[in-house]
C-alpha cells in the first residue's frame, strides 16, 4: 500500500485577510516518497516544526517583490525544521536534524544544498534554528546592528516589541548599551519585556491612553526606531524622531491584511528631521550569517538572551489558523507550527 502525506497548497489569493478554509486547502493523499526515490546529494526531509512568520502574507501577493510569490496550487511557503528520514548525501546523515524552506509539508525530497545544520549552542534547543539562531535572530541582529547602527546611549523604540524579531532587536540594543522602549499588545506582554527580557520600558498600545503615554515615555526623542508594524504607531513615532534619527524598516504587520494599506501620514519628519528610513532584507546579507550566529549562539549560552515560543499543536491542519492568528498577536515571541515533534532534542554541539 502506497503511504501518503499532507500539504497545504495555495488555493486563492486572499484580498484582505487570509480565510481558513478558502486561502488555503489541505491535500491529504501525496504519495509519500521513499530512499529509492533519492538521487545522490538528496535527503527525504521529514518536517518537525513550521515557523510562522508576518513577511508569509506579502508572498501570497501577486506583486513584485524580494522574492517571487507563491503560485496557485504551490505548496504553502515557510521555513521548517525537520528530519533526514533517508539520505543519499555525505553532508546529512540519516537521524540528523537540519532547517529548510521546505513549506508546508509533511515530507519532501531536498537537495543537501538546500539544508542547513542545526548548531545548538550550550542551553539551546532544537527550535531556536527557527528562531534565535535562525532568520528571526538574524533579520534582529543585521537590522539593528548594521541598519539600525545602535551605539551605546541611544534611546531605541521597538514596535512589535513582543513578537519574534522584536524581542530580540531589544536585548541586542541593550547589549549595545542603548535604552530601549518596547510596544506591545497586551499587559502580559509588557510585563514579559520588561521583567525577563530586561526592558527599560514598555507600552501596551491597546491603553486608551497609549498616545499620552507615548509621548511621555520618549520625551527625549528617538534614536533609532524599529518598525515591525507600520501604520499609525510609525506615524507616532516619526513625530518623536530625534535630528538624524535612524528607522529601520523592518516590516508592516498592521497593513498586511488590506488591500488598501495606509502610509506614514508624517512623512515630512523624514525631510525636517532629516531622519534615515532603511528598508532592508536579511537575505542580503547572506554572506555575513556565520559572524552573526556566532555571536547570537553566545548570548543565548552566556543568557544574555531569553527567548520564548508559542508552539500551535495540531499538525498541517492547524497553519492556516496559526498564520490567520499571528496577526491577531495571538504569539509571544515565535509562532511555530509542531508538525510532528521530534523525537529527541540535540544535545549542545557548541
Amino acid at each position: 500500500m502506497t503511504r501518503t502525506h499532507k500539504s497545504v497548497i495555495l488555493a486563492k489569493r486572499p484580498k484582505d485577510n487570509i480565510i481558513p478554509g478558502e486561502t488555503f486547502k489541505l491535500v491529504s493523499d501525496n504519495p509519500t516518497p521513499s530512499a529509492s526515490d533519492l538521487k545522490d546529494g538528496e535527503v527525504l526531509f521529514e518536517t518537525n516544526y513550521l515557523s510562522i512568520d508576518p513577511a508569509m502574507r506579502g508572498w501570497l501577493n501577486d506583486t513584485r517583490s524580494y522574492i517571487p510569490p507563491v503560485k496557485i496550487g504551490e505548496i504553502m511557503r515557510s521555513g521548517a525544521i525537520g528530519t533526514v528520514k533517508a539520505s543519499k548525501s555525505s553532508k546529512f546523515p540519516v537521524g540528523s536534524y537540519a532547517t529548510a524552506t521546505a513549506g508546508w509539508t509533511e515530507y519532501k525530497i531536498l537537495k543537501d544544498t538546500e539544508l542547513q545544520r542545526v548548531v545548538v549552542p550550550k542551553g539551546g534547543r532544537l527550535t531556536d534554528g527557527l528562531s534565535v539562531l535562525g532568520m528571526t535572530g538574524l533579520t534582529a541582529y543585521f537590522g539593528i546592528i548594521d541598519v539600525g547602527k545602535v551605539k551605546a546611549g541611544d534611546f531605541v523604540v521597538v514596535s512589535g516589541a513582543a513578537g519574534a524579531t522584536g524581542s530580540v532587536v531589544g536585548q541586542i540594543a541593550k547589549l549595545k548599551g542603548a535604552t530601549v522602549l518596547g510596544i506591545a499588545g497586551s499587559s502580559d506582554k509588557v510585563r514579559w519585556l520588561k521583567e525577563e527580557l530586561g526592558f527599560d520600558d514598555a507600552l501596551n498600545y491597546k491603553d486608551k491612553d497609549f498616545a499620552k503615554k507615548f509621548r511621555a515615555a520618549t520625551k527625549h526623542l528617538i534614536d533609532v526606531y524599529f518598525d515591525n508594524v507600520g501604520g499609525e504607531i510609525l506615524d507616532m513615532a516619526l513625530s518623536r524622531a530625534k535630528p538624524h534619527a535612524r528607522f529601520v524598516m523592518c516590516g508592516g504587520i498592521s497593513q498586511y491584511n488590506t488591500s488598501n494599506p495606509q502610509g506614514p501620514k508624517n512623512y515630512l519628519m523624514i525631510v525636517s528631521m532629516r531622519i534615515r528610513m532603511e528598508g532592508f532584507i536579511v537575505f542580503d546579507y547572506a554572506k555575513e550569517y556565520p559572524r552573526a550566529l556566532k555571536d547570537l549562539a553566545q548570548w543565548l549560552s552566556e543568557g544574555k538572551i531569553k527567548r520564548k515560543e508559542t508552539i500551535i499543536k495540531g499538525g498541517l491542519d492547524q497553519a492556516e489558523n496559526a498564520l490567520r492568528d499571528l496577526y491577531n498577536g495571538v504569539n509571544t515571541g515565535k509562532l511555530l507550527v509542531e508538525v510532528k515533534p521530534a523525537e529527541e532534542q540535540l544535545k549542545a554541539s557548541l
